[in-house]
This record gives structure tokens, C-alpha cells and sequence, in this order.
């Protein structure tokens, strides 16, 4: 069965960093979309990052403001999310999320086209 986990997370003060792992596994990988989402508490699931396989495209959300990047290893099955200049709006679970039948190799934006998410990791920023 195919199995996302994300790691990383953690307490950080203002103006710190974190990066974040995504790991998939359970199946022979190739074409894919992996997406990154937040949530806090009461509020609506958002959008953070997506890429498609191999790093062919990316797009950010355009709060982000150069804040986050994405990398990918491929032969570990790994995205990894590095956060920089955390502020305390970003505490929020992280999720990551994979399309391994994407349609297109646009990064995608819609959380209901993902299948597949991991459990989510806690991101927390002290002011």
C-alpha cells in the first residue's frame, strides 16, 4: 500500500528555520505531483508548494515570498520542504499530499486531486 509520512516538524522562534521530509512508499514510483498544505487550527486547508516529478515545474504560494523551497531525492522517494524566516502565522500542520496518475505535469493547487496524504507534521513559531 502506498504510504506518505511526514517529518520534521518542530518549535522554532521567530525567524528560525525547518525543513520537512515527505517520504513515500509501498510502490514503485515514477511519474508523480506531490503537493504541500498547511492547516490552522479553525481555519481552511491552504495551499503551500507543489512539484511534479524530477522537479520539471514548481509553484509556491504567493505568501510564501521566497520563504520555502522544495528539493527532491529521488532515490530515497523524498520532497523536502525547507522553511526559512518562520513567523508565527505559520504554525499550522503541514501536510504532504501524491498524485502518482497525474493528469498533466502541472503542479497542482486543489487539495481534492490528491489521493493520497500523509499523517501531517506540527510546525510551531514562538513570536
Amino acid at each position: 500500500q502506498v504510504r506518505l509520512v511526514e517529518s520534521g516538524g518542530g518549535l522554532v522562534q521567530a525567524g528560525g528555520f525547518l525543513r520537512l521530509a515527505c517520504t513515500a512508499s509501498g510502490r514503485t514510483f515514477s511519474r508523480y505531483t506531490l503537493g504541500w498544505f498547511r492547516q490552522a487550527p479553525g481555519k481552511e486547508r491552504e495551499f503551500v508548494a507543489s512539484v511534479t516529478w524530477r522537479g520539471f515545474t514548481s509553484r509556491y504560494a504567493d505568501w510564501v515570498k521566497g520563504r520555502f523551497t522544495m528539493s527532491e531525492d529521488i532515490t530515497s522517494n523524498t520532497v523536502r520542504l525547507h522553511l526559512s524566516n518562520l513567523q508565527p502565522e505559520d504554525t499550522a500542520v503541514y501536510y504532504c499530499a501524491a498524485d502518482f496518475d497525474p493528469s498533466s505535469n502541472a503542479p497542482k493547487i486543489d487539495p481534492s486531486t490528491y489521493p493520497y496524504w500523509g499523517q501531517g507534521t506540527q510546525v510551531t513559531v514562538s513570536s
